[in-house]
Formats: structure tokens, sequence, C-alpha cells
């Protein structure tokens, strides 16, 4: 199967000089082939979405709502078409890819509303007869360029918002798993988007290169690692760009000595293993406080015991991982906490998956009396490896997790209300969870971390994202007064400049005109 571009309204015909595969992560095999898109590629792209985004702008907000509300009752109606697209090409099991769709739905309803994000304030008799108000306005064209890891939410994240805003959008999706986001495409363009508004070009470097050089590229919205991203925001801003780059993350949950052990255990295991641990909203850390450290991971490795690793389709708990070579990379993190002397509680090295042999599989994975300094605490591991910190006291779990370059999200587990007040008042981070995991915020908040895990101004979706994809004006303007001018002698006035601009056009000898006037009817003009 060939996955290709979505360009002006439709699949590209073109021929590509390079392509990539696409695996089966359940099997190891080869599933499809995608195009890779070269510098002239984008360019046609983006020539589309200059031309998309010039009607569009002019499009009303009623029109745009419109076909937003057709787009989600597509993605709502067919749902379950999209999430197995995400299960066959990233992995994850359906009922995680089930979550992600329905999370970029939440998205999808939040820019219906668009009428009201785009409202302004109105200021009247700032001066004598002066009024002021603010208008947004949209960019022009834009990029989104995605992760593998979430090839629907993320995405939306961004497009529901940048399109309903008027802005025409090219996404560069991840090249490991590109049918959801061509097939979202396709969807837009069957809701009514005119063409050129939303573009699909795959690829690797070439094209995100190009669309982070290209000048009619207005801005650019990512989602991935943070060395990607601080070069995305570094490479995007030295052009001239509004950037917004998402990294990565290591997220600590903080258990405290009177927290509710069960709850706790499940939140670890849901959250740590959830989607391979492949998320930037995974907790990899957890930090007992103790003395709750040994009973915490008993609880956690007793659950552990009941995950079933195996194919997204078959009703497991836990799929495998993207690539093989992602699989190898988090295998060696796990030798590496080893040698390091990391207890190793559970060995994810040694699941029977059920599943193909050949699948990229990586059972879930335990290390209690993890140290700051050990690769598996500092490097973002992005799989199903929870790693345990033991600290003494409270103060001593705030200061490890401020002292992390990252500052994504975290947790803290504990029945006294006053010590989270604390925490959320204390903590570096951007996103944080009471007694709960670490939650990417509803649709209507924004989503982004603090530090190292986010390059630029502005967050994802909600009020945020709405700003970032529109410009601000603020007029201010004065007319005037009737009782100073009589409207028939204004209209008089008006008539006899527009007359004589007229004339100056189009006839030099003058001649006799008509003009409409409110009080009189037709009459020719004396200046004639």
């Amino acid at each position: 199967m060939r996955v290709t571009h979505f360009i002006n309204g439709k699949s590209w015909d073109g021929v590509s000089e390079r392509q990539g595969d696409v695996f089966d992560p359940a099997t190891g095999s080869v599933a499809a082939r995608v195009d890779f898109a070269s510098a002239a590629d984008v360019d046609v792209a983006v020539a589309a979405a200059v031309q998309g985004a010039a009607i569009w702008r002019e499009a009303s907000l009623t029109k745009r709502q419109n076909v937003m509300f057709a787009f989600r009752e597509i993605v709502n109606a067919r749902r379950d078409e999209l999430t197995a697209l995400v299960t066959a090409e990233h992995g994850k099991v359906l009922s995680d890819a089930a979550g992600e769709v329905q999370r970029g739905l939440e998205v999808i309803e939040y820019a219906c509303g668009i009428g009201t994000l785009m409202r302004s304030g109105f200021a009247e008799n700032v001066s004598t007869g002066v009024d002021s108000y603010s208008i947004r306005q949209p960019l022009g064209v834009v990029a989104v360029i995605s992760p593998f890891n979430f090839p629907a939410m993320v995405p939306l994240w961004f497009i529901p918002i940048a399109i309903a805003a008027g802005n025409a959008v090219i996404l560069k999706p991840s090249e490991k798993d590109p049918s959801a986001p061509t097939k979202l495409a396709e969807w837009f363009a069957e809701a009514g988007l005119p063409d050129g508004v939303f573009n699909v070009v795959h690829g690797d470097k070439v094209a995100v290169d190009s669309l982070l050089d290209h000048p009619d590229v207005k801005a650019v919205s990512f989602v991935g690692s943070t060395p990607i991203a601080r070069y995305v925001y570094e490479r995007g801003t030295a052009a001239g760009k509004r950037v917004q780059a998402l990294g990565g993350a290591k997220n600590h949950m903080v258990v405290l000595p009177d927290a509710d052990l069960d709850l706790a255990a499940d939140a670890a295991v849901s959250a740590g293993f959830g989607s391979a641990g492949e998320r930037c909203m995974a907790i990899s850390v957890v930090v007992a406080v103790d003395p709750v450290g040994d009973a915490l991971v008993e609880a956690i490795a007793a659950r552990m015991a009941d995950i079933r690793t195996g194919d997204g389709t078959r009703g497991c708990d836990m799929g495998p991982l993207v690539t093989g070579v992602h699989r190898d990379k988090v295998v060696g993190y796990v030798a590496a906490g080893a040698d390091a002397g990391a207890t190793l509680v559970v060995d994810g090295r040694d699941v029977e998956a059920d599943g193909a042999s050949g699948g990229f599989w990586l059972g879930p994975t335990l290390f209690d009396h993890v140290q700051p300094e050990m690769t598996i605490y500092t490097d973002e591991i992005f799989g199903p490896v929870l790693s345990v910190v033991r600290v003494q006291t409270y103060d001593e779990a705030v200061a490890l997790v401020n002292a992390s370059p990252y500052g994504n999200g975290t947790a803290i587990f504990t029945n006294d209300g006053g010590a989270a007040r604390r925490y959320q008042h204390e903590v570096e981070v951007g996103m944080i969870g009471i007694n709960v995991p670490i939650p990417v915020p509803m649709a209507y908040f924004s989503f982004g971390g603090w530090k190292a895990s986010l390059f630029g101004d502005t967050h994802a979706h909600g009020v945020e994202g709405v700003h970032f994809f529109t410009r601000g004006k603020v007029v201010t303007s004065r007319w005037l007064d009737p009782s100073v001018c009589s409207i028939d002698e204004r209209m008089m006035d008006s008539c006899t400049f527009h007359l004589r601009r007229h004339r100056s056009r189009t006839s030099p000898r003058g001649g006799d005109a008509v003009f409409l006037r409110p009080s009189i009817g037709y009459r020719s003009c004396p200046q004639g």
C-alpha cells in the first residue's frame, strides 16, 4: 500500500524520489510505503495553502463553524475507522487509540465555538467622541509538525483551531504512522473545507526544514523530543516565524505516606504503561516519600503481573513499541539501569507477548532504588519503564522534581489538602495532577509545560492556542456627530467627492450625473 501527500484538496499524483517503510508493530512486517516530500513538493503544498488562505480568511465565522461542525460529525461517526488506523500503525491497543480519538474530538468541539473565541473587547468614548476596539485576524499559512505517539490527537490539538481561526494549514506528520493524519485531510475536504486550506506532506528532515525556512509559512507548531523542539524553535524563529515547540518530559509522581495506596498504585501503572509508555504525559518516575516505598513498590509490581502485553486488536492491555529500532533503544536503557545498580523488580525483556514473534515487544518494566545520576532517571526513555526513587521528606521530593531540566507534568498523591496546595504552588512544572495521574487538560484549557518541555511563549489549544494562530489589532475611531453635520449635507458632500473622482477617471469633460439623495430621490447633480 502507498501513503502519499494530500495537497490542494486531493491526493498527490506525483512521483516521489524517496519513500519510507511503515511497519505493523504487532508483526514486524512492512504494511505500507510512504512518500517523502522533497523541497519542491513542499513548495507546491505551500503555494496551494497560500491560495487557500486568501479565500478562507474571507469566509465568515458562521461558514467556518459550519465546516467544523460537519467535520466533527464525520470524525465522530467514523471514530472506529480512525481508531483502527492508529492501532495498525502505532501499535497501541484499541482502547488507548479510542481514547486518543476522543481527546482529539474535544478540541474539534472547542473549535466549533470559534465565534465566541474570536470575540474581542470594545470601549466606548475612550476620549471625547472616540471609541476603541480590538480584533483578531488569521496569520495566513501555518505548519504543524506532529510526532508518532499520537498520530490523530496531537494534530487535532492544533489544526481545528488554526483552521477555524481562518488560517491554511500544512501538516507534516510522523513518517512512522502517516495514515490517520491523511484520513483527517480527506474528511476535512468532505466536510466542505475549500481546496488548499488543509494539506498534508509526509517525509523527514527535508520536509521539516523546508517548512521552517519557507517565507510564506508564518507559524509552526511542533511536538516531539526536546533536542528537536529546540532545533525547530531556533531555526523557525531565525526565519522570522512564530513558533511553539513542545518538547520532552520526565514526569514525576510524588506519593506521600498518607496517600491512598491502592489509588496511587493504580495510577502509577496506568500512567506508566498506557500506550506502552510512548507519551510525553507518561509517569516515568515515582517519588516515594518513605516509609511508603516498600508497600508502594509491592502494590505496583502486583498489578503489573496482570498486564497482558500483545497485539492491540486482541483485547490486550499494552501493545508493542512503534518500531524495532525504538524497542531496541528502550531495551538498552533497561540493561543500563540494571548495570548501574538499580533494583530490577519486573523485567519486561522476559515478556511472553500475545502476538506474532516478530512484533516489537517489550513488557512493562519496574526499577526500584533508582538514583538521580542514572540514565534511566535522567533521560526520556519513551517506553514502558517505571523508576521508583526513594526520599525521606516532602521537601526532598519537591527539590528533586524542581531540579529536573524538564517541566511538563507532575502529580502528587496525598490525603492532606494543605500538602497538595503547597505542592501545586511550589513545583516548577506546567501541568499538575492531584490524586490523578497527569491528565491532558480539557480542550478549553491549554496544554504545555515549563523549562525544556516548551520552547515559545504559548501552549496548545485553549485560549492560548487561539492567540497563537491569530494576530491582534486595536482600532481607534472617531465619527462626526450628526448634530454637527446633517445626514443630507454629509450625503451631498460624499456624493460630490465620489462624483468628482469618477469624472476625473472616466470623463475629462465632465457631464451630468445622477445620485440618490434619501429625502429627495434622484436629482441632477448641480456640479455636472
